[in-house]
């Protein structure tokens, strides 16, 4: 409301808009869109307090920001208030009860697999097109609310698994929103930006820097939020293709009334659209680390398992100033990670409570390295969607495996660890023997392959290189591991026993 009315005073004002018009204008520049925020949100990467505000902001606003234009709309074009209020609630009823409906019907159609799981992206699809016609046949711009009611009714249902259909709606979401962009832009003539003027610069000005902060500082008056997050939130308000859409068509019915002022409409939004977009996606990220509001760089490490191949691997990794977590259900191995000074999470790192609780905040890289390698495979494919195949490392032994039926497509859960060198029992073996993690940094006088020759006799595995630039990369498949000058070998060497070793251990 503080946004729309402060927009629509200054469109009034500066553009010369009549009260009628200026008002639509502000409600359009309401909404925020998820499908510009989301993006922007994986490359800012603020803390998940800001990120979830911003994210939901975004997902509630939609429909409502479109049925309060809906409204502004009816207001213009009816002879009475009344008439406008009453569509409102009509609306809001037949979304609000639509929605639900469709929403536990699609719910228990999935909890009770009556269709095939490879159709239920394309049946649910279907069905969204299908309750967005019958709810704008019954009222017109109902369709949104009902949708998106529907879509969180079925997101919050217990007991229904929507992976699949997740996956399906971001691939749609990136063809058909860069789709519907250039249709939407193509409509628009270039002389309609000139003839905007530099009232409308001031205008978007006001929208961001005004009306926003406004919004929100009076919004969070009595919330836990700090005053960096408040400024952090009142910057970013990227405006998406809701207000696009939504903008177009009300220009062309507002045309068709005889409102002059309605070609104007869409390049105003548009440039809102793009000023917004543009100025925030290049600022949100260095505004961010300014404040102190954005998470840590992912160069953490998720270490699957807490025995003492794990641990190992995870107190080498701590040495070079990242976040390492070991994840193990033995309490046994978590009390030893714990003594040992590594943060931990005790339980299946693959179950529920996992989902929910184990904090990956700073994590970008996974390694599973438990004694079985079924559960590490299963580990790394649970992973690899968040991660990526490039930063999850599955400790397995590919020597072992008897033929093609019993090797897991590599795509499927990222990279072999050590390329598969070694098994888990070698590695145990070897560091209960005495075997250590030893760091030795390249330069001019000592490259890799006087480091190779050093160690001709001791040397059992590279395990990771650390860059000048600090970056850490395990070794997995790739074969042309060359560490270069400057860079640090990290590596499973032998242990070398003296003579006076030999004798105490006997």
């Amino acid at each position: 409301m503080i946004s729309w009315v402060v927009t629509s005073v200054a469109t009034h004002h500066l553009l010369g808009f009549d009260w009628s018009m200026a008002l639509l204008f502000g409600s359009l520049t309401v909404v925020t869109g998820p499908t510009v925020i989301v993006p922007l949100l994986r490359t800012v990467r603020p803390t998940s307090k800001l990120a979830n505000i911003l994210r939901w902001e975004g997902i509630l606003i939609d429909p409502l920001g479109a049925l309060f234009v809906v409204m502004v709309y009816e207001f213009i074009i009816s002879d009475s208030s009344l008439q406008s209020l009453h569509v409102f609630a009509l609306i809001l009823i037949i979304g609000f009860g639509i929605g639900i409906a469709s929403g536990m019907a699609t719910a228990h159609v999935i909890r009770h697999r009556w269709l095939p799981e490879y159709l239920q992206p394309f049946a649910v699809l279907v069905l969204v097109l299908g309750v967005f016609a019958i709810s704008n046949h019954f009222e017109s711009e109902s369709g949104l609310l009902t949708v998106t009611v529907m879509g969180m009714w079925l997101a919050n249902a217990k007991d229904v698994d929507i992976r699949h259909i997740l996956h399906f709606k971001e691939n749609l979401t990136i063809m058909f929103i860069t789709g519907l962009f250039i249709l939407l832009a193509a409509r628009i003539e270039p002389d309609s930006f000139s003839t905007l003027g530099v009232s409308a610069i001031v205008l978007f000005a006001v929208i961001q820097l005004v009306s926003r902060p406004l919004s929100i500082f009076i919004a969070t008056l009595r919330s836990n939020l700090n005053f960096k997050e408040k400024i952090f939130l009142a910057w970013v308000a990227p405006r998406g293709i809701v207000a696009a859409s939504v903008s177009a068509l009300f220009a062309i019915k507002l045309y068709q009334h005889g409102v002059e002022e309605a070609r104007l409409l869409v390049p105003l939004i548009f440039m809102v659209i793009i000023g917004t977009v543009v100025l925030q996606s290049i600022s949100a990220k260095p505004m961010a680390r300014m404040l102190g509001v954005a998470e840590p760089a992912p160069k953490g490490f998720l270490v699957i398992g807490a025995n003492d191949v794990a641990r190992s691997i995870a107190l080498a990794l701590k040495k070079y100033d990242c976040r390492v977590v070991v994840a193990d259900s033995n309490w046994d191995y978590i009390s030893q990670a714990k003594m040992s000074g590594l943060e931990f999470y005790f339980g299946n790192p693959t179950s529920s409570h996992a989902d929910e609780y184990l904090d990956l905040i700073g994590i970008g890289h996974v390694a599973a390295v438990t004694p079985d390698k079924h559960f590490n495979i299963m580990s790394c494919m649970q992973y690899v969607s968040d991660f990526g195949s490039q930063r999850v490392f599955c400790l397995r032994d590919v020597k072992n495996n008897d033929g093609d039926k019993h090797i897991v497509g590599r795509g499927s859960f990222g990279q072999t660890l050590f390329g598969g060198k070694h098994s888990f029992k070698k590695l145990a073996s070897l560091i209960n023997q005495g075997a250590e993690i030893k760091h030795t940094k390249l330069s001019e006088n000592f490259t890799y392959q006087d480091y190779l020759k050093q160690y001709a006799d001791t040397l059992i595995q590279p395990v990771f290189v650390v860059t000048a630039q600090e970056r850490i990369h395990l070794v997995g498949d790739s074969t042309d591991f060359a560490p270069s000058e400057g860079e640090i070998v990290v590596s499973l060497v032998k242990k070398v026993w003296s003579g006076e070793d030999r004798r105490g251990s006997r």
